[in-house]
Formats: structure tokens, sequence, C-alpha cells
């Protein structure tokens, strides 16, 4: 038998998780977004009706004999998915905070819900494609144990990193200075590159003292991750900036990131960006310095 679940949340995450679920053979899934009374829920609602997925009339309608919850909402919003199913759970779910928020946004969440739910941090830490529910997860908090084999009989691919919630959360967040900041980076070197014109000679110098890498590949998709999600990241680095403040540590170098990335999601939101961005580095760059606010 597979257990009821539902989604707060019907963006990106939770359509690929709900898909693939579905696939695998659970029957009995529900989602509700807060989006989806409006004209811009349309597309969401249609994708929960392709997947089989219950379009639920709200937040309390969907979660209702839930014994799993999956919150997959933008970080901003994390703790108002919680207010708005707090009280209204049955039995003690286990309650699946897959937001990209702080350790400290993932404990103030776990105490909204309080005894209501088995709350669980959960930590993403690859893309959601392809591997949809089975991307590689990290779980934390006192009921991480007790979710990791309710969640290999859907064959989610989990690892238990610590009984305190918060823990997955500042795994997640502390990478991200690294690989958000890289990608914040790429952009920056290769912008300039283009206008310098000697984009292939920093590609060859770099190759020189990074072997491993192929720079062009990675530029590639660097860039168009920025372009094709960088708001939705700009709002991680925002919650990257408060873990580190949590830790004492200044975010000097996550501020540049955040701003890079705002900067180049919201020119990614163009038409002709999005069809440069498939073209390749050199047209993709032609079409962001075009954009770039600093040609204005």
């Amino acid at each position: 038998m597979s257990p009821r679940i539902a989604f707060i949340g019907f963006g990106e995450a939770g359509q690929a998780m709900a898909a693939g679920l579905r696939e695998d053979g659970v029957v009995d899934i529900a989602a509700w977004d807060i989006l989806f009374p409006d004209a811009a829920g349309a597309k969401l609602i249609e994708a929960a009706k392709a997947s089989g997925v219950r379009v639920a009339s709200s937040a309390a309608d969907a979660v209702r004999n839930a014994e799993i919850v999956i919150a997959a909402v933008t970080a901003a919003s994390s703790s108002k998915a919680a207010q708005s199913v707090a009280g209204k759970l049955d039995g003690k779910p286990l309650y699946l905070d897959v937001n990209s928020v702080s350790p400290g946004r993932k404990q103030a969440t776990a105490k909204i819900l309080g005894d209501g739910a088995r709350y669980v941090d959960v930590a993403i830490v690859s893309a959601i494609h392809p591997a949809r529910h089975k991307s590689p997860m990290m779980l934390a908090g006192p009921h991480a144990t007790e979710a990791e084999p309710v969640l290999a009989a859907l064959s989610m691919k989990t690892q238990v990193v610590g009984d305190a919630v918060g823990a997955a959360a500042a795994i997640k967040m502390i990478r991200s200075v690294m690989i958000k900041g890289i990608e914040a980076l790429t952009l920056e070197c290769f912008l300039a590159a283009a206008r310098a014109g000697v984009d292939v000679d920093v590609v060859a110098s770099l190759r020189n003292n990074y072997p491993g890498i192929d720079w062009t590949k990675m530029s590639e998709y660097n860039i168009e991750r920025m372009a094709s999600h960088g708001i939705r990241r700009a709002a991680e680095m925002r919650e990257v900036a408060d873990t580190l403040r949590e830790l004492g540590v200044e975010p000097l170098m996550t501020a540049g990131t955040i701003a890079r990335q705002q900067q180049l999601g919201e020119i990614g939101r163009l038409p002709y960006i999005r069809e440069a961005v498939a073209k390749g580095r050199s047209e993709m760059l032609a079409a962001i310095d075009g954009a770039s606010p600093e040609r204005r």
C-alpha cells in the first residue's frame, strides 16, 4: 500500500517529485499552491491533472488524512506554508520541509508545527531533474531516522546527517556559497572576457590552471542556470546570507552572488534571452550583454 501524500507548493520541485512518485505507483497525491486560485496558477493546475494529482481547494484540504506532507514552496514562503496547515494535520504526518532556507528558519518552522507533525529538515542536493523524487536528499531532525525507511520504500535516495533540525539545511546553505558563487563568478568573468574580445584566451588560460574542467561546457551550464533560475537562486542565497550571519560570518562574497543571480534571473525572463541561451555561450553572452543594465 502506498502512503497518502500532500504537496504544499506545486512549482518545479513539487511537480517533478509528484510526477515521479505517481509513475512509481503512489496513487493518492494531493497538491495545493497559493497560485491555484489565480490566473498564474492555471499551468500548475494543468501539470497536476496531467500527473494524476488531485488539485486541492485549500492547504487544509490537501493535507487532510495525509501521511506525508511535502512543503516545496519559495524560500520566502516556507513559514507561511507551515502556518497554513498548522492545526489541520491528522495523525502527526511526516512533514518534509524541502525548502532552501537557513537552519534558523527551519527550526522556527518546526516550532510552528509543534507536536502536530513529525518535522524533517530535508535538503535536496542536486538539480531536481532528471531524478525527480529520487534526487539525493539529506535528512535531519529527531524524526529523520524514522522517515528514512518510509522514503526508501518510495525509492527516494536519502541520507540522515543529524538528529538536530537545521543540520541538513546548514550543509546545503553553506555549500551554496561555493556553488551559486561560482555561477555568479562565471557570468562576471565571461561577460567581461566577451566584451574585451578575449573569451577564447581566457578559456585556454583557465584550462591551464584547472585541466580537469571543461570551461566551455561549465560556463554555458552555469550561465543557463542563472538565466533560467536566477531569481529563485537569489532568494536561496539570501537564506545563505542569513545562515552565515547566524554563524557569525559576514556574507561579503554572498552579497555579490545575490546581486548577480537576481540580475541575470530578471534578464533571463526576456524571450530573446531564453532563445539565445539555447544557442551556446557566445550567443547567450551577446544577448545578455545587450540587456545588461550596465549597457543602458
